[in-house]
């Protein structure tokens, strides 16, 4: 087996590239990943045929972002998995390992990654557009405006991955083919290549971490000035105990924005924290002991974690998605009886 870009558990190739997708990649080993690749990869794709129907009880616009982070989430799971853990542990040698292609694979992780990300960003910002501007909320948050802005984002971040296809190199020469993955020394050394792991590290996570918490505050900071003038307005005529439709609109709305974003911050916190820590200390990370070690290695399980938790989100926080959720469980067994009864019949 060749060394270098397979060497994910415990190769340094790719952890000291410093990608947030690869650091948490290195750490987690083939048991987390491979053995509930199964259950996360189903969970995921059953969110999207669900959400794809459109039957959640949410509007149009909602359904297409959680369409694309599900999406997003999935791809994800399916490259780093399949392309990189199971073809790394069980298929060996293969044509995956050529040095072009293994490069590919590499951007096609980062690119997913970062859609994951910011898929989450883009629906965080069109839920704040929706709740805190009724006149641009007409224009921007429809189905149309969101399917050009996942498309566009989609687009820029897999051209804004494309430069680290030509991070690598060969880790040797068989029979004249280029084999395994390797980071040219140049990337540590030429200024280029500098301002682009710093501008990398920037993008991800540190602005998508910032945006989500301000945008968030600036949310809260609304609907508390909003539900205060509603209920000036309403005043008593019709009792402390009556409902009020567009609060209770509101709070839903609210419920399932605040249950993604938090998600995305709490499982993302450890990883900014451990980013900030050895920036601001000037530490390196490849030399850190002890409990640092056990502390980077929850932040990569926690992020790597923000891939597979927005189903569950969506059936704790959505009544409707429960109900289609039990209705594809229960699906195959109704099948297969009807199926069974008519034979008989």
């Amino acid at each position: 087996m060749l060394p270098g870009f397979n060497d994910l558990c415990d190769g340094e190739t790719l952890g000291k590239l410093g990608h947030s997708s690869y650091e948490h990649s290195k750490q987690l080993c083939h048991v987390e990943h491979v053995h509930y690749f199964p259950i996360d990869y189903r969970v995921n794709l059953v969110a999207v045929l669900i959400l794809s129907r459109g039957k959640c009880g949410l509007s149009s616009c909602t359904t297409r972002y959680l369409v694309g982070m599900a999406v997003a989430d999935l791809l994800s799971i399916f490259i780093e998995v399949v392309l990189v853990r199971i073809r790394y542990y069980y298929f060996p040698g293969t044509y995956l390992d050529i040095t072009p292609v293994c490069s590919s694979i590499a951007v096609l992780v980062f690119a997913a990654t970062d859609c994951s990300v910011w898929f989450t960003v883009m629906f965080t910002f069109d839920r704040f557009v929706a709740i805190c501007s009724q006149k641009l909320k007409t224009k921007y948050c429809t189905a149309k405006t969101a399917i050009v802005v996942l498309t566009t984002t989609g687009i820029v971040l897999f051209l804004r991955n494309i430069p680290f296809f030509f991070v690598f190199e060969p880790e040797a020469i068989i029979n004249n083919l280029p084999w395994d993955c390797k980071i040219k020394p140049s990337y540590y050394t030429e200024p280029g290549w500098l301002w682009y792991d710093c501008i990398d590290k920037i993008f991800i996570p540190l602005v998508p971490f910032a945006f989500i918490l301000l945008v968030n505050a600036l949310t809260v900071r609304h609907i508390l000035v909003a539900n205060r003038s509603r209920k000036r307005l309403r005043g008593h005529s019709k009792g402390e105990n009556q409902s009020d439709p567009e609060i209770e609109s509101r709070r839903k709305s609210v419920i399932l924005l605040f249950s993604i974003s938090g998600n995305f911050i709490l499982l993302w916190l450890v990883y900014v924290l451990d980013f900030l820590y050895y920036n601001i200390a000037g530490t390196n990370p490849t030399y850190y002991t002890g409990s640092l070690v056990i502390f980077q290695h929850v932040g990569y399980l926690l992020s790597s974690l923000s891939s597979c938790t927005n189903t569950f989100i969506y059936g704790v926080t959505q009544t409707k998605f429960r109900e289609q959720f039990k209705n594809a469980v229960k699906y195959p067994a109704i099948s297969l009886i009807t199926l069974i009864n008519n034979s008989r019949g």
